[in-house]
């Protein structure tokens, strides 16, 4: 392999590291807008560096970009769902565990949680990579695929059963149903949901709705946040990461399971008593379905995510074929991203802490409230407010009759299911 060719991937991880820093600790900033962004810097960057790699190396290199971005990015964005409550796609079942341990003056013991179970997780899916890229190749994945309907079938059951267990009577399947309705009005709504700032999404208000605001404001009357404390170590182990695993495959391959999704289904499968070791399964799930994302573009030539999209557009014929070197690269930056974002996830939540430990709760809650209203005014337009009153109002159904709010992910399942069938 041209050592040339792997010192600029090398480079390009680092850059992606600090964008997915940047984007995991700005509230609705997504990796897939930084994403977009190398996509279309994607020419100017080949001009640049013509006289040192030819094109499929600028290719490899821009992917690398990318792929380090979303690795570091899965890590990260924990630290303001910990701390300020401001959920991302990937983490939105963490923010009430989360903002609870803060509560007990346990803040880094969660972001340490979490990050052991992403560094757990990445390492599991580098693991598998080159196995399931193996094995997922040829008539396997197609039937695989084949099975999406029927997989999300189960999770909404499991869903609704777990609901049923804890005694929410008709609340949750009605809760179910109504984010899940919710959900499909939003994907398939003619409106622009673009914003001063840009091309936006109506995930960041849908989400944001649903698990970020109506949590900020039942937590709107606790006093000042008490003393935390950081006893520098690992507070759960390798074992939650690792369940995380499994659910992260599905995850990557299935599309509508998202890692939301697949963390709700593994706290019904598999439990977790201690919210520390759930939110570490949920971190897991979540940074195996990033790595493992790539798998399936390998394989079946379409991404499950915006990142994948992205450099499947860059990388084109090059990341296809058992072992590809654009493949094996991929997977070097993902492991160097996954070490860099450990120290990074570890390095914000200590910088978050001294901030967060002089501010009474409810005022930064109501701080983060106003900020993720006119984050999503920026970014999402009129419509992307629309949007984010309907959540939230959807959002506050848990806390008034007890369901639980991981039954909220049918905002995502519903509409790919119906999609799926061929009944939306």
């Amino acid at each position: 392999m041209d050592p040339t060719l792997v010192g600029f991937c090398l480079a390009m991880t680092l850059a992606g590291a600090g964008l997915g820093l940047f984007s995991g600790l700005a509230p609705g900033i997504h990796v897939n807008t930084l994403a977009s962004l190398m996509l279309a810097s994607h020419s100017a960057i080949s001009v640049a560096v013509s006289d040192h790699l030819d094109a499929d190396g600028v290719a490899t290199a821009v992917c690398c970009c990318i792929m380090s971005a979303s690795v570091v990015h899965s890590f990260v964005d924990f630290v303001p769902s910990v701390f300020i409550g401001a959920p991302d796609g990937e983490d939105a079942v963490s923010v009430l565990p989360g903002h609870r341990l803060l509560l007990m003056g346990k803040g880094m013991e969660t972001v340490r949680a979490a990050a052991i179970g992403s560094l757990v997780g990445a390492f599991a899916a580098l693991i598998l990579a080159i196995p399931l890229q193996y094995g997922l190749s040829g008539p396997s994945g197609e039937a695989l695929d084949s099975l999406t309907p029927i997989v999300l079938i189960l999770v909404s059951g499991l869903l609704l059963f777990s609901e049923h267990r804890r005694g929410s009577g008709i609340w949750g399947p009605i809760t179910f149903c109504a984010s899940g309705l919710l959900g499909l009005m939003c994907m398939t709504a003619p409106a622009s949901f673009d914003g001063a700032l840009g091309s936006g999404s109506v995930m960041m208000p849908l989400l944001t709705g649903l698990f970020g605001i109506p949590v900020l404001l039942e937590a709107s009357g606790h006093g000042r946040i008490p003393r935390q404390e950081d006893r520098v170590k690992d507070p759960v182990g390798a074992i939650p990461g690792l369940k995380g695993v499994a659910m992260g495959a599905v995850a990557g391959w299935f599309s509508g399971i998202t890692s939301t999704v697949g963390a709700s289904v593994m706290s019904v499968l598999l439990p977790e008593r201690s919210p520390s070791r759930f939110i570490s399964c949920v971190a897991s799930v979540g940074t195996v379905t990033s790595v493992l994302d790539l798998v399936t573009l390998s394989v079946s030539g379409n991404g499950r995510s915006g990142t994948a999209i992205a450099i499947g557009e860059v990388a084109g014929d090059s990341l296809s074929g058992f072992m590809s070197p654009t493949f094996m690269l991929l997977l070097l930056s993902s492991a160097v991203a996954s070490l860099l974002g450990y120290w990074l996830m570890i390095a914000s939540g200590r910088m978050m802490l001294r901030i967060v430990s002089r501010i009474r709760p409810d005022r930064m809650n109501r701080a983060v409230i106003i900020l993720l209203i006119a984050l999503t005014l920026l970014l999402s337009g009129p419509y992307g407010m629309v949007v984010l009153l309907c959540s939230t109002a959807v959002g506050l159904i848990p806390g008034m009759f007890g369901t639980g709010r991981v039954i909220l992910c049918g905002c995502l399942i519903v509409p790919v299911l119906l999609f799926r069938l061929g009944l939306a």
